[in-house]
């Protein structure tokens, strides 16, 4: 059985997400309206992290590192409105992958038929995609204004 591959990239996409959104929140501390949400959305992340640590303990965990260090690619900017653009958009691109996970955790629940562990998937993919459209309203708000605009 391959479910616990899937649990395992689960849970390392989320905590990376959880350690990115606290990342961007602290390298942005003067965009007031991305730090709490940042800060709101990390905290999601870390509360999955520790619900589907007890699938776990149902199915076990290969933990295959694929999912690891998406974000060491993501987030070299710099500070700046350029920047905070850059690094929503590379939250965006972590939410997927998070949201992904959690489509395939779903199909394999429901093979298996554990509702405790289908309804866990779905109620995730549902928060993660919440996550991605804070962010996507938020670069939508911004992008015209930082891609033509005057300053940094």
């Amino acid at each position: 059985m391959q479910l616990p591959v899937y649990l395992g990239l689960a849970i390392n996409a989320e905590e990376e997400l959880a350690d990115a959104f606290k990342m961007i929140a602290k390298k942005h501390a003067t965009e007031v309206e991305v730090v709490h949400n940042c800060k709101l959305l990390s905290g999601w992340s870390t509360e999955h992290v520790e619900n589907l640590k007890m699938q776990v303990e149902k199915y076990g965990e290969k933990n295959i590192h694929q999912a690891n260090h998406i974000s060491s690619n993501l987030f070299k900017t710099k500070p700046g409105s350029l920047g905070v653009l850059r690094d929503l958009h590379g939250l965006w691109l972590l939410a997927c992958e998070v949201e992904m996970c959690y489509m395939i955790l779903s199909q394999g629940a429901k093979a298996l038929r554990d509702s405790e562990l289908e309804l866990m998937s779905e109620q995730y993919c549902e928060y993660t995609g919440r996550q991605k459209v804070w962010l996507q309203t938020k670069i939508k708000s911004s992008a015209s204004q930082v891609l033509i605009g005057a300053g940094s």
